[in-house]
């Protein structure tokens, strides 16, 4: 029996002296800023200065895994954010995401990367709010972009102050979808709940990583609706095939070509060639498109994010310029294969947003 609890608080022991390797911490932004207006039809939103509240709860990282190291010892975790874009037109934005920081400059700068849903209070509606060409439904996509200079205040406490810009768009889940932009100056304070931890060096050499070129086949999927408004959403389905080349830890390059078969742009070619009849369109004009593009893919652990920029070299119907681009994030289920949410623009337009899953051989 002696035996048996001497066993038991030897388990007990090893258990609860693991070794920390994260510390957490609390910051708190006020922003302030401007709508961007991108298109024409934005102009009207410039009524006033829209501001905010971005709360972030983040893992600080001390090099205890590989890719902390490769990447500085970031800071990853949630946020919540609020925008009042002071315009009775657009309302306010209640949003939730995941989001990096990574560090530069003697850790004394660093660039947030967040991405996540948010909630908005007042989307187009036919009667009540026709003229809101932003947002065409409830639930949109939330991106922000941030640049920020922090130093120690006093004890647990840290001063944060820089630049931060904020998307909001359903992806033309649902239309209207022109989507906001803003730009903004933001001030901060960060509560840090636990002392830092001692931070582990990296002494091994660095080991070149060479891959032979890699073959991926995606699909990606989803609804979307074309820019006339109450059209009716559609399934699309782009399949891509590109050779990837990792060239090192962190990077990969692509190539490759897709082929897209979005049924609201069919059901839009029906609806341009009845009441534009000067246009010259017909209803049997193909609604299939064809491109090719170049893509870049940052290698964080399991997660990566990924661009591209592509170029159509098939579109029988041109409503759309004949270059477009995708940003997104990917997360490697297991080293074939992955599964990934982006989104397909035309520059600041955007023309679906992607659930995707792909094998990479």
């Amino acid at each position: 029996m002696k035996k048996i609890y001497f066993v038991l608080l030897i388990f007990s022991h090893a258990i609860f002296a693991q070794e920390k390797t994260e510390t957490t911490a609390l910051d708190i932004q006020y922003f302030r800023g401007n709508v961007l207006p991108h298109t024409d039809d934005l102009q009207h939103f410039l009524q006033g200065h829209p501001d905010g509240i971005l709360i972030s709860l983040s893992k600080k990282t001390y090099g205890y895994e590989e890719w902390e190291r490769t990447f500085g010892r970031p800071d990853y975790g949630g946020y919540f954010i609020y925008q009042d874009f002071k315009n009775d037109i657009l309302g306010k934005v209640y949003g939730v995401g995941a989001q990096y920081h990574f560090y530069f400059l003697n850790r004394k700068l660093y660039f947030k990367i967040g991405e996540g849903i948010a909630y908005a209070t007042n989307p187009h509606d036919k009667v009540t709010n026709s003229k809101n060409s932003a947002f065409g439904s409830k639930l949109v996509a939330n991106t922000n972009f941030g640049l920020n200079y922090t130093t120690k205040l006093f004890d647990k406490f840290d001063l944060q102050a820089g630049f931060l810009f904020t998307h909001f768009s359903n992806g033309r889940i649902k239309a209207p979808n022109s989507g906001v932009n803003s730009y903004g100056i933001n001030l901060g304070l960060t509560y840090n709940f636990e002392t830092p931890l001692p931070v582990q060096i990296d002494t091994l050499l660095k080991v070149k990583i060479t891959e032979p070129l890699h073959y991926n086949f995606v699909l990606r999927s989803g609804i979307s609706e074309n820019p006339v408004i109450a059209s009716g959403q559609k399934p699309f389905f782009h399949s891509s095939f590109y050779v990837d080349k990792r060239i090192s830890r962190k990077s990969g390059l692509q190539l490759g070509a897709e082929l897209f078969l979005t049924y609201s742009y069919k059901e839009f070619i029906k609806y341009q060639s009845i009441a534009y009849p000067e246009e010259n369109v017909t209803t049997d004009t193909d609604f299939k498109r064809a491109g090719v593009f170049v893509g870049y893919e940052l290698y964080i652990n399991r997660i990566s994010l990924e661009a591209q920029v592509g170029f159509y070299v098939y579109q029988p119907y041109k409503s759309d310029i004949p270059m477009y681009d995708r940003v997104g994030m990917k997360y490697y289920l297991t080293k074939k294969i992955y599964a990934g949410l982006s989104v397909k623009t035309h520059i600041f337009l955007a023309e679906a947003m992607e659930f995707s899953i792909g094998v990479r051989l």
